[in-house]
């Protein structure tokens, strides 16, 4: 039912001008949920949310926010309900990051825009949740793109709505700030109740952050799930069309195109300590066989993508003496081998076993021991 949905749209329909891109949308959000729209570049993103907040007009539907009709909402009334950050970079002459930061109070200011005790206190606070109380008397325009993007972050956050629409809100952020901003957000959520509506290119933010994702695709919506509806096996590469190298979705993980050929080396690792010498060898242009490892193995996702071979089985499973067999075959037909551990654990003895039999067998061995990732 739709009362039991903070807010949804019905067959909203958006473009430019007129111009029909993307038609019956349908999103139903709960309060305090965050909905990421994901799919690729020019697909129709920043067009369905300057449409929700209402800088485009709707070319048909409607966009509900509790009882109420956004395109009946008075702007005054829709700016105490919902701020808005998007890419776009704003001019601002003689402006300081607080006066910048205060913007988002002039909804609660009257006419004359006089700021309160209480003003300046949740400004204070906004600046203080991105982190940019250090810069807040520094010119606004000769600040960095990332202090700028944290000072309009505070900006919408000051303005204490009930819904933010951001725009690839992360794009200009470090990791260090992208993650905690995501942090702020999802504590926004908890304790006041904050809808999010927002853009991402960091799929594997969008995963982790998301109670719902919505993927565009040119004058459609493809798809809108949770989390583990979207990111299943080929999908995100059906989404964004990806021809070269490949896109994990179990690990929200990309590994750019394997050497093809066959195998010049075969690489014995597990538990996470061959990922850096698989990747390296792609560089390097060296096509590679790996194994034997468990499907379940932090090594196995980079193999698949960029290896010319891997034996490979069922995780927590015994590997048998035809596996072992196959492993020998075509270690035998490479010409170098490199092992990625310095210790086999009781699982891992057949493995031991391959180093053995490259040692009986004469081959150049390569000792590339990551200690930490044993560890």
């Amino acid at each position: 039912m739709m009362k039991d949905y903070y807010f949804f749209t019905q067959k909203m329909c958006v473009g430019y001008n007129g111009k029909l891109l993307i038609r019956d949308i349908e999103i139903h959000l709960k309060k305090g949920n965050i909905l990421t729209l994901i799919g690729p570049n020019g697909a129709g993103k920043s067009t369905i949310l300057k449409s929700i907040a209402g800088q485009l007009a709707l070319i048909g539907g409607t966009v509900w926010m509790g009882k109420d009709s956004l395109q009946d909402m008075k702007r005054e009334e829709l700016a105490k309900k919902m701020s808005v950050v998007f890419t776009e970079k704003i001019r601002a002459e003689m402006m300081t990051c607080e006066d910048i930061v205060a913007t988002g109070r002039y909804p609660y200011t009257g006419k004359f825009g006089i700021l309160s005790e209480k003003d300046y206190r949740i400004m204070d606070e906004a600046m203080d949740l991105v982190h940019i109380t250090e810069i807040r008397d520094r010119d606004f325009g000769k600040i960095s793109d990332g202090q700028k993007q944290r000072v309009m972050l505070a900006r919408a956050i000051a303005q204490e709505p009930e819904i933010i629409i951001l725009d690839e809100p992360t794009s200009y952020l470090d990791v260090k700030y992208k993650l905690e901003f995501l942090s702020v957000l999802q504590e926004m959520r908890k304790k006041k109740g904050l809808t999010v509506i927002m853009s991402l290119h960091e799929l594997e933010l969008a995963e982790r952050v998301s109670d719902q994702i919505l993927c565009v695709k040119g004058s459609y919506v493809d798809r809108i799930g949770e989390a583990k509806e979207i990111f299943r096996p080929d999908y995100i590469k059906q989404l964004f069309d990806i021809e070269a190298g490949c896109f994990d979705e179990e690990n929200t993980s990309m590994e750019l195109e394997a050497i093809k050929g066959e195998a010049e080396v075969f690489i014995i690792a597990g538990g996470g300590t061959g990922k850096d010498v698989y990747r390296r060898m792609q560089r390097e242009g060296t096509a590679f066989a790996a194994g034997i490892l468990f499907e379940n193995d932090l090594d196995y996702p980079v193999a698949k993508a960029l290896a010319a071979d891997v034996v490979q089985t069922e995780g927590f499973e015994p590997i048998t003496e035809a596996l072992l067999d196959e492993a020998k075959r075509k270690l035998d037909s490479c010409k170098r081998v490199i092992c990625c551990k310095s210790r086999f654990g009781s699982l891992e003895r057949v493995n031991e076993e391959l180093l053995a039999y490259a040692r009986s067998a004469g081959k150049v061995i390569e000792m590339e021991c990551n200690t930490r990732m044993e560890d």
